[in-house]
């Protein structure tokens, strides 16, 4: 028969609301659907004598029902057991969104018994069949199926009431099962996309270094990133060492397991050795719950020690049999926990130099040093300044809604020539500093940090106040150093530059005019014209 669409259920009993309350809570401890739904439907044999039950699906991309999960059935019972809306009792009751109650299924034209399940029960057995719907921001989602041994019309009615009540509960589990699942979904569609533009930012190509000096260390990150090969990254702070580190991960097998930072300098004692390695509860003040490592939240990944050196020796001798055996112990327990993590190592400071004063160990050093790789100063590479300068440009205009763009021949010199001893990091600052001062487009000598103004004021004045003649022995020195392995060629060459550059000035004062600027300099026009063809210099008619 077929339940009214509408009806006040009747009120439940004591055991009803004790039932109703245990299938409430198993719902909320659990959004697996599947794990939940065996532990309800026991509940409800429990109660309510029940045989079989199933939770019934509406796959919206096909229109057809499917078994979610289900009770009493086997495996292959359950690929079985599938429909079209509309199709059977349990189809219909999706279909029409009203509950039905078949007192003995055998006589039943609409039930389809496509598991075979009524072969298995007793000749003359009446087995009743309820299938009540799920609604789902006022659609039906699915429908909750159970059958039982038949008992009597008013337990039909009972029973019928209850389940919708089920039905209910397991309505609002599902949503928020999908509503969950939806966001898991996103933030993991998100979470690649985030690592793919990680990986892309660090490939070799989009990290700024045209310098010779970069290129030897592009070669070498490229050779043993796909190594699990420890690596130690020297050179002054500020050089860019996690950036190289990162791109050893992001351009290695590891790429899509977790690449963890330590800054070693940070945290000293048993604070650094819990940070590395994790502690266990009351294993010290503090300590009130168990915390996995570092270590462990980088296996199958990297682990970047920034500022390596400054590691206390007994700390130094725990890392040691990490980088040895891969295992360790957390801080106040016994147990080993082993790992698989590649160590990436950074320092500033010279280590042969402080294994040799013995503050740090030397079996340690030569375990951390099996590729060493040694980053340049900005002051050695300083034709990568520009493009440094252009990227902070375009990164820091974009975070602050700003347009610095013009920089001046003269403020660009400024900066080329400035000696950087914070280096990558300390040009990052100062772009920073100036786009964030700027009113407009014009990058000034005012939107400098003040230490970079004080250069370029003390550069003026040491060329102004230098004499020609002293500048001309300075000249001569310069270009004894530069050409020293030129020898027989010295002459010649320093003499093609002053040349060139004469003429490419007188050039520019006379807007190109050959003949006034041959009077300028005091020259035939055809000897200005022989020079310029001799020198390579680009001029215009």
């Amino acid at each position: 028969m077929e339940a009214p669409h509408l009806r006040k259920p009747a009120a439940a009993g004591g055991t009803d609301l004790t039932t109703l309350m245990a299938i409430g809570e198993i719902l909320s401890e659990s959004l697996e659907l599947r794990q939940a739904f065996p532990k309800v439907m026991q509940v409800i044999s429990d109660q309510r004598v029940m045989r079989r039950g199933t939770l019934i699906l509406l796959d919206e991309s096909t229109g057809r029902l499917r078994t979610e999960a289900a009770i009493g059935l086997t495996p292959e019972d359950i690929q079985k057991n599938r429909f079209m809306v509309g199709e059977g009792v349990t189809g219909s009751v999706v279909a029409t969104g009203r509950s039905r109650v078949v007192a003995d299924v055998r006589k039943e034209p609409d039930f389809l018994n496509r598991t075979g399940r009524l072969a298995n029960e007793p000749a003359g057995t009446a087995i009743s069949f309820f299938c009540v719907p799920i609604r789902i921001e006022n659609r039906v989602a699915g429908a909750l199926a159970i059958d039982k041994p038949f008992q009597s019309d008013e337990q039909l009615q009972s029973d019928l009431v209850f389940l919708e009540i089920v039905a209910a509960l397991l309505a609002q589990a599902i949503q928020i099962n999908r509503m969950v699942m939806r966001e898991k979904t996103e933030l993991l569609e998100e979470n690649a996309q985030l690592r793919s533009q990680i990986r892309d930012r660090f490939k070799f190509e989009n990290i700024i270094g045209d310098a010779p000096a970069m290129q030897e260390v592009f070669a070498t990150v490229g050779q043993i990133a796909n190594s699990r090969a420890t690596v130690l990254l020297l050179g002054e702070t500020g050089t860019g060492k996690e950036v190289i580190a990162k791109a050893i991960h992001y351009n290695s097998p590891r790429r899509d397991k977790p690449f963890i930072r330590v800054n070693c300098g940070a945290l000293t004692g048993t604070l650094l050795e819990s940070e590395l390695f994790g502690h266990v509860k009351g294993s010290f003040t503090g300590a009130i719950r168990d915390k996995i490592g570092r270590f462990e939240a980088a296996d199958a990944g990297s682990i970047f020690l920034d500022e390596i050196g400054t590691m206390e020796p007994q700390l130094q001798v725990k890392l040691l049999r990490v980088l040895q055996e891969r295992e360790f112990e957390r801080v106040g327990d016994t147990a080993v926990v082993k790992v698989d993590v590649r160590v990436i190592a950074a320092t500033n400071v010279d280590l042969q130099e402080e294994v040799a004063k013995g503050t740090f160990r030397e079996d340690l050093f030569y375990r951390l040093n099996v590729v060493p790789i040694y980053l340049p100063p900005l002051r050695n590479r300083r034709e990568d300044v520009p493009r440094l300068i252009d990227h902070f440009l375009d990164k820091f205009n974009g975070v602050n809604g700003r347009n610095l763009k013009k920089i001046s021949r003269e403020m660009l010199s400024i900066l080329m020539r400035y000696p950087w001893p914070g280096n990558v990091r300390e040009l990052e600052n100062a772009i920073e500093r100036a786009v964030v001062l700027s009113n407009g487009d014009e990058f000034g000598e005012e939107l400098l940090p003040l230490n970079i103004r004080m250069f370029a004021q003390q550069r003026r004045q040491s060329q102004s106040t230098e004499s020609l003649e002293s500048l001309i022995k300075r000249l001569a020195d310069q270009a004894i150093v530069d050409y020293e392995m030129r020898e027989g060629h010295i002459y010649q060459l320093v003499i093609d530059q002053i040349e060139a550059a004469l003429i490419e000035r007188a050039l520019a004062r006379c807007n190109n005019v050959k003949t006034k600027a041959a009077d300028f300099l005091g020259i035939n026009r055809n000897t200005l014209n022989k020079k310029v063809k001799e020198l390579g210099i680009d001029t215009e008619e």
